[in-house]
């Protein structure tokens, strides 16, 4: 534990400020999302946004730096929390993120067969064309719920 906490430093230090600063707000998050995660997921899911809804794939060149920064700081700062940071509290971290960024993005839920037969469980998130969190293996999971963080449009604003 101890030689994580030195990596940690180590690396947060080299960072550019603004980048710190992504890695402090991901620690805050990723500390939300796992409050999150330990409620019953009846409850939870109504956190998540609009479900089953998915954002377009379209890709908005201008945003790929914001997306990659943020999937960036979410995949160092998760190795190093005192508290598990797995699939779906990273992604619903990386959703809050891009949320507070004005961003949209799908939180996707899967499930697939192992080698012995049981359910796994597994949840990505994706905004335009890029996978932010949890995109490792998702071609092995059948989607099984959705939840969409959509912009809001000028009348939806304005209520």
């Amino acid at each position: 534990m101890m030689r994580s906490k030195t990596l940690l430093l180590r690396s947060f230090t080299k960072q550019k400020p603004a980048m710190r600063k992504l890695i402090i707000e991901a620690f805050f998050y990723l500390a939300y999302a796992r409050v999150i995660n330990l409620r019953p997921f009846s409850k939870a899911a109504q956190m998540l946004g609009c479900e089953n809804e998915e954002t377009s794939y379209d890709q908005s060149s201008v945003l790929d730096p914001v997306r990659l920064r943020v999937a960036k700081a979410i995949d160092m700062t998760a190795k190093h929390t005192p508290w598990r940071s797995e699939c779906l509290v990273t992604s619903i971290a990386g959703m809050r993120m891009l949320k507070r960024r004005n961003i949209e993005s799908t939180l996707y839920l899967g499930v697939a067969r192992n080698e012995s037969g049981g359910m796994n469980a597994h949840a990505w998130l994706r905004s335009g064309p890029m996978y932010v969190a949890g995109a490792d293996g998702i071609e092995k999971y059948t989607v099984v719920g959705m939840f969409s963080n959509k912009k809001l449009n000028e009348s939806e604003v304005r209520g």
